[in-house]
């Protein structure tokens, strides 16, 4: 699987999140440790999303939606309805790739594609709360406090930093609202998550 291809899966999965301030960062009033504990605590989480892409080449992004779930401790379900109707459901090792519109179903093991791998634990990690997984594929820093909190992760792998820069998860309390995506080669992707309607 090519890097390309890898970070489109992810970038697809990573359906879960304002954009970086021109401000400095304020001094973080949230502890990491504290805050990972009480993501934990969430066993099940379910929004709606709106992804923007970003890319040199357009002028204007690309946009799709759908529905997200998480299930603790490492199910994400990604469903796509616009523009295409297309499932990306990941549990434990195995992501599946359902296209509704096709037919054509795909299954891989994500310790099979190390980059992909990392980037899908920026997501999970941080949904369970799991600081030690977080960390072995990124440098972390916390910025904000409970209200309105911001995770930024840099790629420690020499592979993963070739695909993306950063990431940078957003939240306020247990509630992850934001995840953007900065590519290596200067593209993004934004994704805002709200919750669904119980």
């Amino acid at each position: 699987m090519t890097t390309g291809r890898r970070l489109a899966l992810v970038i697809l999965v990573s359906a879960y999140f304002p954009l970086a301030s021109a401000q400095a960062p304020a001094k973080s009033t949230l502890v990491l440790a504290q805050l990972m504990h009480d993501l934990g605590q969430v066993k099940t989480a379910r929004g709606k999303f709106v992804e923007r892409k970003h890319l040199a080449m357009l002028n204007t992004p690309l946009e799709s939606s759908g529905t997200l779930l998480y299930a603790a401790p490492g199910r994400l379900e990604k469903h796509m309805l616009s523009p295409r109707q297309e499932s990306l459901i990941l549990d434990g090792d195995t992501l599946v790739i359902d296209n509704k519109e096709t037919g054509q179903r795909r299954s891989f093991s994500l310790h099979e594609h190390p980059v992909a791998w990392g980037f899908v634990e920026s997501i999970r990690s941080t949904l369970a709360g799991d600081l030690a997984t977080l960390k072995r594929f990124y440098e972390v820093d916390l910025e904000g406090d409970a209200a309105a909190w911001r995770l930024r992760l840099k790629p420690t792998e020499p592979r993963m930093r070739q695909a993306a820069s950063e990431i940078r998860i957003g939240g306020s309390g247990t509630w992850v609202n934001l995840i953007e995506i900065l590519e290596a080669g200067g593209d993004r992707s934004v994704t805002v998550i709200t919750r669904e309607a119980s």
